[in-house]
């Protein structure tokens, strides 16, 4: 009998979400059938067997359970492959379950004492990730929960149980009525919303760059006439031609200019981790892209290497598939350095987030037509302001302020990104 256990499809993921089985308790699969639908911390894809086998299903669907957890078994036949045994095991963690909930009821008869489940490395009550975070939620100190899982470990049902069977608070006296509106009612009925594994995974990963990653900003004008000009030129040309040819975006000239940048100012292509430097060979720019109520950065792999028609062409798929929620964790993984543009949405400038354990974010403001001063003349010209946010464990003000003039020198002599 083969094991299915909970599969690493991405570099920063430590658990997943089993969101559908596309397999039946019972059916016999083939090696490489897809069985399983997993949403994890950046996207939702499906996993296929590693083995021929029947199917026999651990993890129910909406568990949630760390890298390397069993989900399901394979075995050579219907009796073999754990199908009576795991009957067996929820029946006794449904009495398991009954039995805690009970507790509140009457006093259990004394029993043996049985060992007490071993701590995690760090000391912690031995417990899910998923019990951990809704014990956090409900007040219920881990370390009061009895665990009925493998091992003892302490599992979302005992967490759920324990804070059923919590002893009530004692009553305070009465207060006397005042003129003083009730909690909440200043602020109407409060309707609460789940995160998604995504939305999850940004919330924690912004605080721990907010919390660990000393970070200063450069920012500076660029001239993009040669630039829009430059767009305008190609759109001509491609219509002229006839033919299938996608014109390169203002965006995907900023992606371009700075994978040319990158090479230029290797530690802006690093990352400070552990009292070192680590300088990246490749040059993988992420483009952020907005997806419904979350941010996604997919990446465009060896943009220094790229013409621009195929990073806008690469670029412009990679957005299909995070709006179509057909991305992959592959496509997502290995960002050097990431570019953020909200300009389309008609924003001046902002300050992006740097995403550890990158050494800097570029953050890409409107182009908007300006009245500026050249060679002495008032003219109107389209001008963009660009945010540079710098890990200051590895870029200094010096190394932010030549990296972004690099990228300005390239915007502002467009040509060069053709070549």
């Amino acid at each position: 009998m083969a094991d299915v256990v909970m599969p690493r499809l991405s570099d920063s993921m430590e658990e997943g979400t089993i969101l559908h089985w596309l397999k039946a308790e019972g059916d016999r699969v083939r090696r490489g059938e897809e069985i399983v639908e997993i949403e994890t911390d950046k996207a939702t894809m499906t996993y296929a067997a590693d083995a021929d086998g029947v199917l026999a299903i651990v993890a129910s669907e909406g568990d949630t359970l760390p890298i390397g957890a069993v989900i399901a078994h394979l075995g050579d036949t219907a009796g073999n492959g754990g199908g009576e045994a795991l009957a067996s095991t929820r029946a006794e963690e449904g009495a398991v379950t009954l039995a805690v909930s009970a507790s509140a009821a009457k006093t259990p008869r004394s029993s043996p004492a049985q060992p007490s489940p071993p701590p995690d490395r760090d000391g912690r009550k031995h417990a899910s990730p998923v019990a951990r975070r809704m014990a956090a939620d409900l007040g219920v100190e881990l370390a009061d929960v009895e665990g009925s899982g493998p091992g003892g470990r302490v599992v979302k049902a005992d967490v759920e149980a324990a804070s059923q069977t919590a002893a009530p608070a004692p009553t305070a006296p009465t207060a006397p009525p005042t003129a003083e509106p009730a909690p909440g009612t200043a602020k109407g009925a409060v309707r609460i919303e789940e995160l998604s594994r995504t939305q999850q995974t940004i919330a924690r990963r912004m605080a721990e760059s907010r919390a660990t990653v000393p970070d200063f900003l450069v920012n500076v004008e660029i001239d993009m006439e040669g630039a829009v000009e430059l767009r305008s030129r190609w759109r001509a040309a491609a219509e002229l031609l006839g033919e299938d040819r996608i014109v390169p975006s203002l965006n995907d000239m900023v992606v371009k200019a700075c994978a040319l940048a990158l090479r230029d100012f290797p530690r802006a292509n690093g990352a400070y981790r552990d009292g070192h430097f680590e300088l990246y060979e490749r040059v993988n720019v992420g483009v952020a892209v907005a997806a419904e109520d979350a941010l996604v950065v997919p990446v465009i792999v060896d943009a220094d290497a790229r013409s621009l028609e195929q990073i806008a062409r690469e670029a412009a798929e990679l957005a299909e598939r995070v709006r179509a929620r057909t991305i992959t964790p592959p496509e997502l993984a290995g960002a050097t350095f990431t570019v953020s543009n909200l300009g389309m949405l008609g924003v001046h400038s902002f300050t992006a987030v740097i995403n550890p354990p990158q050494a800097a974010i570029l953050a890409v403001g409107a182009v908007e037509q300006r009245a500026v001063v050249r060679d002495g003349e008032l003219v109107s010209r389209h001008v963009v302001t660009m945010t540079l946010a710098c890990d200051h464990r590895i870029l200094y003000g010096a190394d932010g302020a030549r990296f972004l003039g690099r990228v300005r020198e390239l915007l502002e002599a467009p040509l060069a990104l053709t070549l």
